[in-house]
């Protein structure tokens, strides 16, 4: 699958490393600084979840998970420690390559320089920047996309179906619990307390809203 992958994405326009173990996927990583991971969760000497939570401590690169567990639980577990994506085997090589193209066009998107001041947070797309009480905040691409979603228009009430599509997420198999993930990530990040949430508000059988100043 590996040599699949690799054979079909160099096809398509994009320089593939490979490793074949977490413990040199994580040697490569560091050497190679990619634009994009794609990670295997059921890998020899180092799982997919042990690599995510080693290199989530050095770079926010963003990660699609290629996973053959079909519990959302083990999905879930992904998102948290902070992957971007997830396709589950057995996949298409198309639908693979819309996926990374979706993710990084998070990354690299075609907007003007803007900078979004509400309530204490700065959000600043040209630099993919975040502060918190004029302090950085370090976000995952997804994450950052989804506050900047939010930030864009204060008050008003997303739906998780709305917010998928806003992250240009790819239908084949995206779920709405992805977008639950994500909110908690960023909650993590950005609130004083999580647990009573100030700028993330849930509305409840609706989605989510960005509050700003009351």
């Amino acid at each position: 699958m590996r040599a699949l992958a690799r054979d079909y994405l160099a096809v398509e326009n994009f320089r593939v490393v490979t490793a074949n173990n977490g413990r040199d996927a994580i040697f490569v990583a560091r050497n190679e600084k990619p634009d994009l991971i794609l990670l295997d969760i059921m890998m020899p000497e180092m799982s997919g979840y042990e690599f995510l939570q080693a290199y989530r401590k050095e770079r926010n690169t963003p990660v699609i998970l290629l996973t053959a567990k079909l519990e959302e639980l083990d999905k879930v577990l992904g998102l948290e420690l902070g992957a971007d994506d997830y396709v589950t085997k057995p996949f298409g090589m198309r639908e693979l390559v819309a996926r990374i193209r979706a993710v990084l066009r998070r990354i690299n998107p075609k907007v003007p320089n803007e900078v979004l001041r509400v309530a204490d947070i700065v959000l600043d797309k040209s630099e993919r920047a975040v502060k918190v009480n004029d302090a950085p905040v370090k976000l995952t691409p997804s994450v950052f996309e989804l506050l900047a979603v939010l930030m864009f228009a204060p008050g008003h009430v997303f739906s998780r179906a709305a917010l998928l599509e806003k992250l240009q997420s790819i239908a084949f198999e995206s779920v709405e619990r992805t977008v639950d993930v994500h909110v908690r990530n960023l909650r993590t990040k950005i609130e004083p307390d999580p647990g009573e949430p100030r700028y993330i508000e849930t509305v409840f059988g609706v989605g989510y809203r960005f509050r700003g100043e009351d």
